[in-house]
């Protein structure tokens, strides 16, 4: 497919509310999930950017400090990064309040040493910050923005996050079904124990059942909620990254031998969770034609590239970027590069 205008990049993902951008480290993503978002709050669209990279490079790019809470950056931009240091401890909180609510007191103080090792595990923060990026798209898709924007990790990363919530929610129906399976045995447990006191007990003494005496609680109930709801999360935000008509996958690269490897590897990843992406960015080329020698040869040798690019990726539209002289930064500059 030849080289398309980045204008009709604008376009062809208007329609899609949800906007996935990602890439190897270094090739531009935030720049040009940055470039989008600013594009469509200047045409009035309520845009949300948000960043899952822990570099913190959105804000740079922005202009403006942003945090782990929404940032108003124009009247139809926000922008959030996501900090995961404190969406982990937010997570364990979580985790040790359900834990809390069954669990002996006895045992809390080395639960509490448990969990504080666990934050270091592998894993520990993929988990914290998915089931965060779901709480966000979600909750975004449902507060009517026109553009939820995800600036993300490195290629890999974003692979891991993309498919979690299909694994997740398996593993959440794992635990349900065990929860499920101790609850009957409690059951037939509590039976046997009721009908062995009754056989005990006197025969004069007849038990009547007391009307007004309160329901006690299963310690389950609270755990079971917790998994029942993060289930929810999981199938919702599921939902909303297979469908193609509310989500769209930008993979972004440059003119280089490892990006166009990394991009190769990754689309095929995409297309085997029926995750395939909408667009490819190729960004920082250089002009095919300059005075100076050295910059000549770098031309030619992206040219060449390009043709590669071109080849490997017949099926889907190849957006370019072409290198600026000077740093984009500010919502302007940024909107700017994509007319």
């Amino acid at each position: 497919m030849a080289l398309q205008p980045l204008s009709s990049l604008v376009t062809q993902l208007s329609s899609q509310p949800i906007i996935f951008v990602g890439g190897k480290g270094g090739v531009g993503k935030t720049t040009t999930a940055a470039a989008l978002a600013s594009h469509y709050a200047t045409q009035q669209k309520k845009t949300l950017i948000i960043s899952t990279d822990p570099a913190h490079s959105l804000g740079d790019v922005l202009n403006v400090r942003l945090n782990n809470e929404k940032t108003a950056i124009t009247p139809y931009l926000d922008a959030i990064e996501l900090n995961p240091d404190i969406i982990v401890d937010a997570h364990f909180v979580q985790v040790e309040r359900t834990i809390k609510a069954y669990t002996n007191p006895d045992m809390m103080p080395k639960i509490r040493e448990h969990l504080r090792l666990s934050k270091s595990a592998p894993g520990a923060q993929e988990a914290a910050m998915l089931e965060s990026m779901c709480q966000h798209l979600v909750a975004a898709a449902d507060a009517g923005y026109d553009h939820i924007i995800f600036d993300t990790a490195p290629t890999g990363h974003t692979l891991r996050l993309l498919v979690l919530p299909e694994m997740m929610g398996a593993w959440t129906d794992g635990l349900l079904a065990q929860q499920r399976r101790q609850a009957k045995l409690r059951s037939v447990a509590t039976h046997l124990d009721t009908n062995t006191s009754k056989a005990k007990a006197s025969n004069d003494k007849k038990d009547v059942p007391n009307p007004f005496a309160k329901h006690k609680p299963d310690r389950w109930e609270q755990a079971v909620s917790v998994l029942e709801k993060r289930k929810e999360l999981f199938r919702q935000a599921g939902q909303l990254l297979h469908d193609r008509a509310q989500t769209a996958i930008v993979q972004v690269m440059t003119a280089d031998v490892l990006p166009l490897a990394e991009t190769q590897r990754a689309i095929q990843q995409l297309e085997e969770t029926k995750l395939t992406p909408a667009a490819i960015v190729v960004n920082q080329l250089i002009i095919p034609t300059q005075k100076d020698e050295f910059w000549q040869q770098r031309a030619d040798r992206q040219q060449k590239l390009m043709g590669d690019i071109e080849q490997s990726f017949t099926d889907y539209p190849v957006y370019p970027i072409y290198l600026q002289q000077t740093d984009v930064r500010g919502t302007e500059a940024l909107s700017a590069l994509l007319t």
